[in-house]
């Protein structure tokens, strides 16, 4: 449980601090996106209208020339027994159909964000979980044991460090394939979807039936990220374990696992906490990169999107910037709940993200 006096620091700061709630509104927004993404979500993700596509975001206007065939007093002219073309300048409007406009196959581009926060989310938050589970496991035995223990496990935690992290993920996406888990989605098996939908006036369109789990990237985001929690989680296990209630413990008979999960991570937690925040944001920007490269298994991601509009940069930006600015608020929002806790849980580092 929390305790009062913590209760009193994050109130204390949170109420100081102009970014911390900016932070904190964008990650449940973000959060809340993934959640109700069947019930929000203008369209399905997969919809496609090729009549619509490459409309502009609302308050812009693009203009490209087409190839069409020419025609006179209503018919087609033909010469020496070909169809005549023309060039034709032709104007796409932005339409409140689809606020942030449609990509190259006329895919609403706000539904697919909508969607992509989905698997970003589930990555960033389950790797992260993943990874915390097995670099506090090894950092508090080596820190707490020391030794031959803190040398062997904490030089494989070295050799981790030597790998890019991206080159890391690219080479074990390479060996284990792009593994994805299909799970019901709770609101469109309960047939809940259909019927919000029809309540609210959004499109009756089937929305897809499953939440896709990269679970191959799942895993190799966490191999990639459980050395920072190791080497945070050692630090402060080397600190704790010669507080006097640690050694009154084991006077009185407690074994090492009573003392670890009882007294050292109990004690531990703040950092770690702090670390985990930051990392889920980290991990999002890893899969982005891992989507981007077509190594997810997911066809509905931000990187994935970023990925499909590079050949329209020129034509039609907001493809890949619209889930590109979704990263970076996404990130910024992450950090910025990060630097809250970090002020909040640890008094002695001063804050700076007070407005």
């Amino acid at each position: 449980m929390i305790s009062p006096r913590t209760l009193r620091n994050l109130k204390k700061e949170l109420s100081h601090s102009v970014l911390a709630k900016a932070g904190i509104v964008v990650v449940v927004f973000m959060v809340a996106m993934a959640i109700f993404a069947p019930l929000v979500a203008p369209y399905s993700p997969g919809q496609q209208n090729l009549d619509q596509a490459r409309e502009p975001p609302l308050g812009f206007t693009t203009k490209e020339t087409k190839e069409v065939t020419k025609t006179e007093n209503g018919s087609v002219v033909i010469e020496n027994g070909q169809v005549v073309t023309e060039n034709q300048t032709v104007y796409n409007n932005a339409t409140l159909a689809h606020p942030l406009g449609t990509d190259g196959n006329g895919r609403d581009i706000l539904s697919r964000v909508i969607y992509g926060a989905r698997t970003s989310m589930l990555v960033g938050l389950l790797g992260t979980a993943l990874a915390a589970l097995i670099g506090v496991t090894v950092g508090l035995s080596a820190g707490y044991y020391r030794g031959r223990v803190d040398d062997a496990l904490m030089r494989t935690a070295d050799i981790m460090l030597a790998f890019p992290s991206l080159i890391l993920a690219v080479a074990l996406v390479g060996v284990w394939g792009q593994a994805a888990f299909r799970i019901p989605d709770p609101f469109v098996a309960t047939g809940f979807t259909e019927w919000w939908r029809g309540l609210v006036g959004l499109s009756a369109g089937p929305m897809p039936g499953d939440i896709v789990l990269p679970g191959t990237v799942i895993v190799v985001v966490a191999l990639v990220n459980w050395v920072w929690f190791a080497r945070v989680s050692r630090g402060e296990a080397l600190s704790v374990r010669e507080e006097e209630y640690v050694k009154a413990a084991k006077a009185l008979g407690a074994n090492d696992s009573r003392v670890l999960g009882r007294h050292v991570l109990p004690n531990a937690i703040t950092p770690i906490l702090v670390l985990a925040t930051v990392q889920v944001a980290a991990i999002i920007l890893l899969e982005s990169a891992l989507s981007f490269l077509g190594l997810s298994g997911a066809s509905v991601s931000w990187g994935f999107d970023i990925a499909l509009g590079r050949q329209y940069q020129s034509t039609s930006w907001w493809i890949s910037a619209i889930p590109g600015i979704a990263i970076v608020l996404t990130v910024i929002g992450l950090n910025l709940v990060g630097d809250w806790l970090r002020d909040a849980l640890d008094p002695g580092i001063d804050g700076e993200g007070g407005v």
